[in-house]
């Protein structure tokens, strides 16, 4: 048996120096890729309100619609950093071919997206979505909408809150108060002249609402004093105190009651984030993180509308939401699907002024779809209500009858109305510790109108069109955010502010439109 050689082993050329013909960047990019697709659809814009933004003279500068292609086929990558983006153009084969060579630094790139872009994303997004509904795409008919909180680029441990700034300038007006009180009980003139009041330029009343101009003002009239007075210690003292440490405390809470505009706290280091609670944390350590709540809306799982909130609450920017919708598109789709955190009766009450269906969920809507909830006898929603008696009967066969109507209004500005309903008599009552823990009667504080508006969209709801519609909801608005924040893993925010983060995220729905365009 004879042995067998070895057979010769060839390999393909494999040379690193050697010449090639000049060949074209557009050979190697195939005909259906993503970034072919997010040139044309650019291509395919009116971005003349971006382009207005250069007002020309001086050195040329990159095309703006180079730039844009760039930022939103490097969102598309799942690149965020300025820095990674002018990497992938020095580097990276599609980017070349996009930019057509051109190289931008990452301060450039970072500057047309913080800078150039602002007070023009909207109107970019709304050209994008046109190109859509022009391709049938989209044709707004139904908006799912959802929120998500991302954190924002601020340092979790350094913050202000709300409260304790609160607090803090109510204990130092006391203490200025108490310190020119002390003043004023020392000068015998002004005693006599004003009594127990203070100085009119403190209001008369004291210091309570004293801020810091009137407190400016006060320093100068006691210097003056001093000019009179130049061997009085306790006054020197005094207006010191006053001066020194006590003015600047006074603006600086003065500045950031300014700065919370209402929020309960903001971060330091982006004045804009507000504290909240991430989803992601309810079951760990519970940390409160600096964060903007986004809520957008969909269709088909393209992104029709997105707006940034301060808020943490969903219900509260709901409103705000929809007439940045409203303005970004000059009307609303006709039917709106939410899930139960946006069923207040603010918002039911401004979608039937608004003309938009109603297909959403109050917060106690799928709670009352399970067969337990009947068995629930002691709460008020399956109390039985007598319109011509104008009562509820409780399960033990009594009566509560209207008492007053009290005024609720909201952090919108929204005004409505609680009637209250009271048992004449709980004693004696068997099943009294199971119906309330109050010591008195059992009340109710009910809003007529927040009942009708939840009949209206329990009828909704539960139709053959609702389920439907319930159904999709999941599907087309979280599997939005889902692709953001997991696939892309677009978990927090590179720029700082409010406007410059709408940039962001606004750049970040293009690119996932084009992204679900070219799928």
């Amino acid at each position: 048996m004879k042995r067998q050689g070895h057979q010769q082993v060839t390999f393909k050329p494999y040379t690193q120096a050697q010449m090639m013909l000049p060949t074209s960047l557009e050979e190697l990019i195939p005909e259906g890729h993503l970034v072919r697709v997010v040139s044309r659809a650019i291509d395919a814009l009116d971005l003349g309100p971006l382009l207005r933004r250069y007002k020309g003279g001086g050195t040329s500068s990159y095309h703006p619609r180079m730039m844009l292609k760039v930022l939103i086929y490097a969102y598309t990558q799942r690149i965020f950093s300025s820095r990674q983006i002018a990497k992938a153009l020095r580097e990276n084969v599609n980017f070349m071919w996009l930019s057509g060579g051109n190289r931008p630094d990452f301060r450039t790139l970072n500057r047309f997206r913080g800078s150039t872009m602002k007070g023009v994303i909207d109107e970019v997004f709304r050209e994008v979505l046109g190109y859509l509904i022009e391709e049938g795409y989209v044709k707004m008919e139904t908006y799912f909408v959802d929120g998500t909180k991302v954190e924002a680029n601020a340092n979790r441990y350094r913050w202000v809150w709300g409260k304790s700034v609160r607090r803090y300038q109510r204990q130092l007006r006391e203490k200025i108060d108490a310190l020119l009180d002390e003043i004023e009980r020392a000068n015998e003139q002004e005693q006599a002249e004003y009594g127990e009041e203070d100085l009119e330029e403190l209001g008369g009343k004291g210091s309570a609402e004293l801020d810091s101009a009137g407190l400016a003002s006060r320093i100068v009239q006691l210097n003056e004093r001093l000019k009179e007075e130049p061997e009085n210690k306790p006054l020197t003292k005094a207006v010191r105190t006053l001066e020194k440490e006590y003015l600047p405390r006074l603006e600086r809470y003065e500045v950031q009651e300014a700065t919370l505009a209402g929020r309960n706290s903001y971060a330091k280091t982006d004045e804009d984030a507000t504290f909240m609670r991430m989803k992601e944390d309810r079951l760990q350590t519970g940390q409160l993180k600096p964060a903007y709540n986004v809520q957008m809306g969909t269709e088909n799982q393209f992104v029709l509308g997105y707006s940034l909130h301060q808020q943490a609450s969903d219900s509260a920017c709901l409103i705000p939401h929809l007439e940045s919708v409203r303005r970004q598109l000059q009307e609303l789709p006709p039917r709106m699907v939410a899930d139960g955190g946006y069923g207040s009766e603010e918002n039911y009450a401004y979608l039937e002024k608004a003309g938009v269906e109603n297909f959403v969920k109050y917060p106690l809507f799928d709670r009352e779809q399970k067969r337990s909830w009947r068995k629930q006898i002691y709460r008020v929603e399956n109390w039985p209500y007598d319109a011509e008696g104008d009562q509820f009967t409780c399960p033990q066969g009594r009566g509560l009858h209207y008492r007053k109507t009290d005024r609720v209004q909201t952090a919108n500005g929204y005004l409505s109305w609680r009637r209250r309903y009271e048992c004449p008599d709980c004693s004696g009552c068997p099943v009294k510790a199971q119906c309330t823990r109050a010591a008195g009667n059992r009340r109710l504080d009910v809003s007529m109108p927040l009942m009708a508006y939840r009949e209206q969209a329990r009828r909704n709801l539960l139709s053959e069109e609702g389920q439907r519609l319930r159904a999709r909801r999941g599907v087309d608005v979280e599997s939005v955010f889902g692709r953001l924040k997991h696939n892309w893993n677009f978990r927090r925010f590179m720029l700082r502010g409010l406007e410059k983060v709408n940039i962001e995220w606004g750049l970040l729905c293009i690119a996932h439109n084009m992204a679900k365009l070219a799928a």
